[in-house]
């Protein structure tokens, strides 16, 4: 029983070994039709609008490459004049400290200097109106700087979208 079973058993991979080198593939179907590539003329109008595709395809790429590098431009040139601006904001923020810090270490000299409570309440109304002068002074020419910086920062993204809505109106 054992020797049928070790005979049957090795001979079967042998068999199926034979066959697949006996059968190539391209031996298998030698002319069958489902196989074949067909040889068919492809008409003019399908060549001419598959070109036309085509073509189309390519300008909108050129347009879109074009618009992507616009827009490119623009946020690089917007990121520019924003730093540019916050810079020059950041520089005048601490001049305007530095001032008011050396006006405070002044009053405090002079307040330390006073001989008089007379004296000392002149020197601290006097104190007090000017750097509520300066401080309006100050917060006026902040507020004007952002207000540059932000209208010089949006004014050319403002013009590029009109100009690509204008754009899109006339296509």
């Amino acid at each position: 029983m054992t020797d049928s079973t070790t005979t049957t058993a090795k001979a079967a991979p042998k068999a199926r070994a034979t066959k697949a080198k006996a059968a190539p593939a391209a031996a298998t179907f030698p002319d069958f039709e489902a196989f074949a590539i067909p040889q068919m003329e492809v008409p003019a109008v399908f060549r001419e609008a598959t070109e036309k595709g085509i073509e189309s395809a390519r300008e909108a790429y050129a347009k879109v490459k074009t618009a992507a590098e616009d827009a490119t431009d623009l946020i690089e040139d917007t990121f520019e004049t924003s730093r540019q601006g916050v810079v020059e904001f950041n520089h005048k923020a601490v001049d305007a400290a530095k001032t008011n810090a050396d006006a405070t270490f002044n009053f405090i000299k002079d307040i330390m200097s006073a001989k008089t409570v007379a004296e000392a309440i002149e020197l601290q109304s006097t104190f007090a109106r000017q750097q509520f002068d300066a401080l309006s002074a100050q917060s006026k020419e902040m507020h004007e700087m952002a207000t540059k910086l932000g209208t010089d920062v949006s004014a050319p993204v403002k013009e590029a979208m009109e100009k690509s809505f204008k754009d899109l109106k006339v296509n």
